[in-house]
């Protein structure tokens, strides 16, 4: 993470009443609130997590056991709600995370889920609990070191990420492409060919296996998730870019999102989310 500070700050900012929301949320479970009432109603906190990301959250194949930052920051939630109300976890991908969300099979995602101007049209996110970059992994054999290398490179990410579009945007800032037609708005991995090509995935382990076979020759997705599938034989470009802020992501109106989100900030003002941090060697 290393960007601790500037959540902290954010921490303390939330301590001074700056909210993300427009209302502010109280410290203690609203039962009149409709969304969690259903949810301590219910006794269960459907959470969409992933299952493959080490340090945030992985599924034990044996066991079922979700392990990781972000499951542990689930359970605290759930305890928020009400002392007896449990987490049920469900496996989610960059590309089902939202359909889950705006179906109303889940309350809320904590799946790396990076807050963007775009998706904050269409789900609340609260303040952010986590900071990250963007990064690009590569075999250290294929000569591959700067953004200009990946000219004419087919580079894998995740299906439904924002990765790809921020490693073009990160190579027109830096003079590598021209941009003359890129739109951020409609821009589409699938589609876009100029200097670099991407092949999308359903999950990490599948770019992993397919960067090892040279079927691609780039990983690009946030550092943090980089580093589980750094060896040896690979290394990172020199480049970090478009720092990614992670937040708690929840249906656009919910009764939810203002008391999720005064959780986040109380825990960072004091210390809980950066011991979290540290336990998960993030």
């Amino acid at each position: 993470m290393k960007s601790l500070k500037n959540l902290l700050s954010l921490g303390v900012a939330a301590a001074l009443g700056i909210a993300t929301f427009a209302s502010t949320a109280s410290a203690e479970a609203p039962s009149d609130v409709k969304e969690i009432k259903a949810i301590q109603d219910r006794g269960v906190l459907r959470v969409g997590v992933k299952n493959d990301v080490v340090g945030f959250s992985v599924k034990d194949p044996l066991s079922g056991e979700y392990t990781g930052f972000e499951d542990t920051l689930a359970t605290l939630i759930a305890k928020e709600i009400g002392e007896d109300v449990e987490v049920e976890f469900t496996a989610v991908t960059a590309a089902t995370r939202s359909e889950l969300i705006d179906s109303g099979d889940l309350d809320c995602v904590l799946a790396t889920f990076t807050i963007t101007p775009e998706r904050k049209k269409n789900w609340d996110f609260s303040t952010p609990y986590y900071q990250d970059a963007v990064s690009v992994l590569v075999e250290n054999k294929s000569e591959i070191h700067h953004l200009k290398d990946l000219l004419g490179k087919t580079v894998g990410v995740s299906s439904g990420s924002t990765s790809a579009k921020a490693l073009v945007q990160a190579m027109i800032d830096n003079k590598i492409l021209d941009g003359k037609n890129f739109n951020a708005d409609k821009f589409d991995p699938a589609t876009w060919t100029e200097g670099v090509k991407f092949h999308q995935f359903d999950n990490y382990p599948a770019i992993s296996t397919a960067l090892a076979a040279n079927e691609v020759q780039a990983f690009c997705v946030d550092k943090s998730i980089l580093n589980i599938y750094k060896t040896p034989s690979r290394g990172f470009i020199d480049e970090k870019f478009a720092p990614q802020e992670y937040g708690v992501v929840t249906k656009k109106g919910s009764g939810l999102s203002a008391f999720i989100d005064g959780l986040i900030k109380k825990w960072l003002a004091d210390g809980t989310i950066e011991k979290l941090i540290k336990e998960n060697n993030l």
